[in-house]
């Protein structure tokens, strides 16, 4: 009889993920160069950041204007108003506001710290990046991708 085995493992070599990079075929080189591939039953969890690099949800602040709301907003929070247009353009209501952070509901429905927007390790000062657009069609075209690749039937979480 075999017994049901719950094993988690971080799949190392993973790149800098860059737009347009092919996700899924990035995690099953990394799984077959650790001697580990990919199976029907694994359940992949993936950042949402790996994924919205590599669907380019990038923003140049350069190119956000900010609304009057923005400006007042960020006066009250201490914030860049470029990004609080981002915020609210993110949202679907502010529950909280206090100095440098808005709590909102996101489009999406949940509740996170400033849309969930992502200042650090984008590799320029002038950019931010996005949650995914849609991250229920993202896991399911990832999924799709990597069936194609391997054969194997997976969760994405």
């Amino acid at each position: 009889m075999n017994t049901p085995t719950l094993m988690i493992k971080a799949i190392a070599g993973i790149p800098l993920i860059q737009p347009n990079d092919d996700l899924a075929q990035i995690i099953v080189t990394a799984c077959l160069a650790m001697n580990e591939p990919l199976q029907t039953g694994d359940v992949l969890v993936i950042s949402s950041k790996i994924i919205s690099k590599s669907e380019n949800r990038f923003v140049d602040l350069r190119e956000v204007t900010p609304s009057d709301e923005a400006v007042t907003l960020a006066g009250e929070t201490r914030k860049d108003p470029r990004i609080v247009e981002l915020v609210l353009a993110e949202s679907q209501k502010i529950s909280r506001k206090s100095g440098g952070v808005l709590v909102t509901q996101h489009n999406l429905g949940f509740i996170s710290a400033n849309a969930g927007i992502d200042q650090s390790n984008v590799g320029d000062e002038n950019k931010v990046l996005l949650l995914p657009q849609n991250p229920d069609a993202s896991a399911q075209t990832l999924r799709a991708r990597l069936a194609d690749l391997t054969g194997a039937t997976m969760g994405i979480v």
